[in-house]
């Protein structure tokens, strides 16, 4: 911030030339923030083996909490039969390890507020982010000095997509990139761009929507194109859109099941990402089935964390209290969410000033016994960004940890002015865009 003070640097070129970036404005709408987040190598280190952790702890709760049933799982975490179904007929080897933990930073460190799992994260162009703000003089030389650098997540995410499922560097295989329909229409130019993007790094990769493949001759096929590998954009969501969306994509989960095409990633990776099994994480009464690395981890990263239903429940301190008076009487301090949306939907903040106390009853008293969970507020350290005037406003971050086969996959930061009082951090609801920069270890090169 002293550097930017001193260079009398402005938001419009501390950016570089992301608004001259197709494929970054496509999907961002060209906002993005001035400056980037910065992740020491400590704190990285200890942040990934964190959510590593997570991980492990998420993906065997089916084993641990169902004796191995998955659909009991989905279940326990809000899904439909429907749903269920296709997470039974879309499973891989192992589950993946693409994911994005959505954070707050508070006095005590990192806090998650949403962990996702699969091929449908938003922010994966941080690499190109990164690139072009170290285009600036100011930027570049504070990263020299110190040792900053950046991971590029998109050349992680090619890596997995061959890698999980299944097939060598050398095979070539064909990929598409498949959205949902009735979304593709607003999302084709940017998949148009990243698939010229994708093939310039090297993948055989076509852009298409779910309701362009055919099933036929045992293969899945994009026109006269045989299917390696669905690159999966449509969400377990979508197939409640209408009873058309079932029979759409029954045929290509079929396909998968029979092993005529992979898909990346598979629908399991929905269930694990459910903000359910979140909850089942935080449950007093399941920690005994964790490892003490995992309890530590979890103490340190993830919030207070219940599905909404009557009955007693445990607070942080060992207290005993009944869920519903609890809920009811402490709306400042908790967050009303559905555990399958995505994007924020549904989210209700119990300390905005438009959720009265009646509007906080009806929704909390309307969620019980339904996919809803109520999570402890985290209050979020304030950060600081130059504005057009070279002056420091404050502004709400979330971070977005990416992680990958390989490891830590980088980060995507999201933010909104304190001014705004936007209470959910969301792109599609105006937010701005960006990245972070990370130190580099003793044997680490930028």
């Amino acid at each position: 911030m002293d550097g930017v003070r001193e260079h009398g640097a402005v938001a419009s070129e501390l950016i570089g030339n992301q608004p001259e970036n197709e494929m970054l404005v496509a999907f961002y709408r060209g906002r993005f923030l001035s400056r980037p987040l910065f992740l020491g190598y400590e704190e990285r280190v200890r942040l990934q083996a964190d959510l590593e952790n997570l991980h492990s702890a998420l993906t065997s709760l089916p084993e641990r909490l169902f004796g191995g049933d998955l659909g009991a799982f989905a279940r326990a975490v809000g899904m439909t039969d429907v749903q269920v179904s296709a997470i039974l007929r879309s499973r891989g080897a192992a589950v993946t390890k693409q994911i994005r933990a959505d954070m707050y930073v508070d006095e005590s460190g990192f806090k998650l507020l949403e962990y996702n799992m699969g091929s449908a994260l938003g922010g994966i162009d941080v690499g190109e982010m990164s690139r072009a703000l170290l285009e600036h003089p100011l930027m570049r030389e504070f990263a020299e000095k110190h040792r900053l650098g950046y991971t590029d997540f998109t050349t992680e995410k090619l890596h997995d997509i061959v890698a999980e499922s299944g097939f060598a560097p050398d095979d070539d295989p064909v990929v598409v990139i498949a959205d949902w329909p009735s979304s593709y229409v607003d999302l084709a130019p940017y998949i148009a761009l990243t698939v010229d993007h994708w093939r310039a790094r090297g993948m055989n990769v076509h852009g298409c929507h779910v309701g362009e493949l055919e099933v036929r001759d045992g293969a899945v096929r994009l026109g006269d194109v045989k299917v390696d590998i669905i690159h999966r954009l449509f969400l377990i969501e979508d197939l409640l859109e209408s009873e058309e969306a079932v029979a759409l994509l029954d045929p290509v989960l079929d396909a998968a099941a029979a092993g005529q095409v992979k898909i990346f990633t598979p629908m399991e990776s929905e269930a694990f990402a459910s903000k359910g099994a979140l909850a089942m994480l935080s449950d007093e009464g399941n920690r005994h089935l964790l490892t003490e690395e995992e309890r530590e981890s979890l103490d340190r990263i993830l919030p207070w964390t219940r599905m909404l239903r009557p009955g007693k429940v445990t607070l942080e301190n060992g207290e005993l209290v009944e869920m519903l008076d609890y809920v009811l009487a402490h709306q400042e301090d908790l967050v009303l969410k559905p555990t399958l949306l995505h994007g924020g939907q549904g989210v209700l903040l119990g300390w905005e000033e438009q959720v009265t106390p009646e509007v906080w009853r009806e929704q909390v008293t309307a969620g019980l016994d339904g996919p809803y969970l109520v999570q402890r507020r985290v209050d979020p350290l304030t950060e600081y960004f130059p504005d057009e005037q070279g002056e420091l406003v404050p502004w709400l971050l979330v971070w977005g940890i990416f992680g990958a086969q390989r490891g830590f996959g980088g980060i995507y930061a999201r933010g909104t002015t304190l001014e705004s009082k936007a209470g959910v951090v969301n792109t599609a609801s105006g937010a701005y865009a960006g990245t972070g920069l990370h130190e580099l270890g003793p044997d680490e090169t930028a």
